[in-house]
This record gives structure tokens, sequence and C-alpha cells, in this order.
């Protein structure tokens, strides 16, 4: 009896490695293959729309992608043995990073320059732009998702309440996300603009913030922070929707409970909301910090090739520089990014149910 119990296992065992083969097939064309295509792509030189012989160039391409260095500059010092000061700048002057930097087997830039305990530092890559893309890249996705998130947590906390015109004002909240992207990027290109038509430079201006023309989209400084701005305007309500949902599934009997018991607003909010919907912000944030770490659209409307996102820098090099091969490399950085970020989020997801 034992023994057809056993065979009886291996059988089914069997058909549903069977049925579940054309799930395999599906799965590898639609997915692993396009990524194994990625990556042996990267190893190559490979021109697009190109009938150039390829050649294999092994990590090539991710060493002009990633090398970085940190070098010292030395003081310039004048005839008296004084440190010179930069007539542009009234700083200190050092030796020119050109002076120091490598340039074989590949040339290094500078990307920025720091003080460190008394002495002056360049950080250089021999891919700027790209190094700068990840680091833009990153600070958008964890100030927008943040900023999101807390907006998101506040609207959803006071749409969850009864009030007169509720259902009206959920349906207004959710027009800055249903606006395509490519709509709310000219929209709100106009609204930096450093003219009498950018209606933040104005606002600036009453409060007497700015002159009222202060180029937020074209000056470094406010680049970045500009394109949060239009993140967090236009998927706050996104989060705020998904957080609603996670509310709404709270029983209101524990509150009516927890006021009995004297605990106030906060202590309510820290010690029942958040516990009871922080699976689904788990799920909000996962979301969203994937969407916010592939963003492309959003920076290539308003900054085209003035700065990139991570994604944006791929393309460029793909379609405008035809380099395909090395478009391939930065997406593949791209990808294991993204999947560091994954790891983090299954770790904590993983933290919450082992509390449970």
């Amino acid at each position: 009896m034992q023994m057809n119990s056993h065979r009886l296992q291996k059988k089914e065992q069997k058909l549903a490695m069977i049925l579940l083969l054309p799930s395999f097939v599906i799965l590898f064309l639609i997915a692993f293959y396009p990524l194994f295509t990625v990556f042996s792509t990267s190893l190559t030189d490979k021109k697009f729309a190109s009938s150039r012989t390829v050649r294999f160039v092994g990590m090539d391409n991710y060493q002009k992608l990633l090398s970085m260095k940190v070098a010292e500059l030395e003081p310039l010092l004048d005839a008296s043995g004084k440190q010179m000061i930069d007539t542009t700048t009234q700083k200190p002057a050092y030796q020119d990073p050109i002076d120091i930097l490598p340039r074989e087997p590949y040339r290094y830039k500078a990307v920025s320059q720091f003080d460190f305990f008394g002495r002056h530092y360049v950080f250089a890559a021999t891919d700027p732009e790209f190094i700068q893309s990840i680091g833009d890249t990153i600070v958008f996705t964890v100030l927008s998702v943040l900023l999101e998130t807390i907006l998101g947590m506040v609207i959803a906390l006071v749409m969850i309440k009864n009030f007169p015109g509720r259902g009206g004002l959920r349906v207004a909240m959710l027009v800055p996300w249903a606006i395509p992207t490519a709509v709310s990027s000219r929209m709100w290109e106009w609204m930096f603009a450093s003219t009498r038509v950018g209606v933040i430079n104005v606002i600036c201006q009453w409060f007497g913030w700015t002159n009222g023309q202060f180029p937020f989209l074209t000056a470094e400084s406010t680049q970045v922070w500009a394109m949060i701005a239009i993140d967090v305007w236009k998927t706050t309500p996104f989060m705020a929707l998904l957080l609603m949902a996670g509310l709404q599934t709270i029983p209101p009997g524990i509150y009516e409970a927890a006021k009995i018991d004297g605990c106030n607003a906060v202590q309510r909010f820290w010690k029942m909301t958040m516990p009871l919907v922080k699976d689904t912000l788990l799920v909000a944030l996962v979301f969203r910090t994937l969407d916010a770490l592939r963003v492309f659209d959003l920076f290539q409307i308003v900054f085209a090739q003035k700065r990139y996102s991570m994604a944006s820098f791929a393309y460029y090099q793909l379609i405008d520089n035809k380099m395909m091969g090395y478009s391939s490399a930065a997406s593949v950085v791209i990808f294991f990014i993204i999947l560091l970020f994954i790891i983090i989020y299954t770790r904590i997801s993983g933290g919450v149910a082992n509390e449970k």
C-alpha cells in the first residue's frame, strides 16, 4: 500500500514537471534569453545598426564605465611660499587635476573636488556622466520615495475619514497621476521657467527667495531637486491610493478600544496604524523604488542630453552614440543596482515576516 502511494506521488511529480515545462520555455524565451543577450553584448564593441565586425573586448566596457580614482591636489604657492588665491573663486588655488590624473589606458576626468582633514582631493572617473547619473538617480529615488511616502500617508489618513465631498476629493487627488509624464514634464518645465511665465519663480519672488529669474532647470544645484518636485507632485496620489487600501483593512473597533484605554492620536498611529499597515507600506515602497530607479522619460524630456538618469544614459549611448556594447554594459550595471535594492527590500520583508 505504501509502495503504491510512493509510486503515485512520483508519477504526479513527473506530470507536474511536464505541465510546467511550457511555462519554463516561455519564461526562458521572454526573460532569460534577452537578459543573456544583453550580458553577452556588454562584452563586445558592437555598434548599433552597423555591419562592422564585432570584437570581443572582455571587461573593457565595464572598466570605462566604472573606473574611479581619488587623488590629492597640491596647493599652488607664490614666490614667498604662501598659497595662491584663485582670482575667479577667491578660494585657495590648487594644481589642475589634469596634471595628475592618469590618461592611459583610460583617461580620467574630474567629477568633483573636496577637502578632507586639511587636504584637497579630486574625485575622478573615466566616465563622469555615468557616475553622476548613478548618483543623481539614487538621490532622486531616495528623496522622492521618502517624500511621497510621508505625504501619501498624510493624504491617506485624511481621505480615510468620513466628510462631505470625500468622493470628489479622491477623484481630484488622482488627476496628477492620470496625466501622462510627457505632458506633466512639459507643464512643469514652463512652471520652472526663469521668466514671468514660470509661476515657481513668481512665488519665490513674492517670498523674497529669488529675483524672479532663477534658472531652476539649468542651475546644476537645483536640477535634481526640480525632478524630485515633479515626481512627488505626480506620484504621491499613487502612494496615497495604495496606503488607503491598507488603512481600510484595519478594523475601526481597535481604535475605539485604544481611545477607551487612553491612547492619544500619536500613540494610536505609531503603535496601531503603522504595525498594521506595514506590509502594505513595504509593497508600496518596493513598487515606487523600482519605478524611480528606472526613471527615464522625466529626465529625457526635461534635460535631453544635459543631465542623465541611469536609464536615459543607456538610451543615449545606444541611440545617439550607436555604442550598443557600451550601452549594454551600462544596462547590466543598472540591473545589478536595482537587484541590490530588491535584495534589501526582501531582507526587510523577511524581517517583518519573522516578527509575526
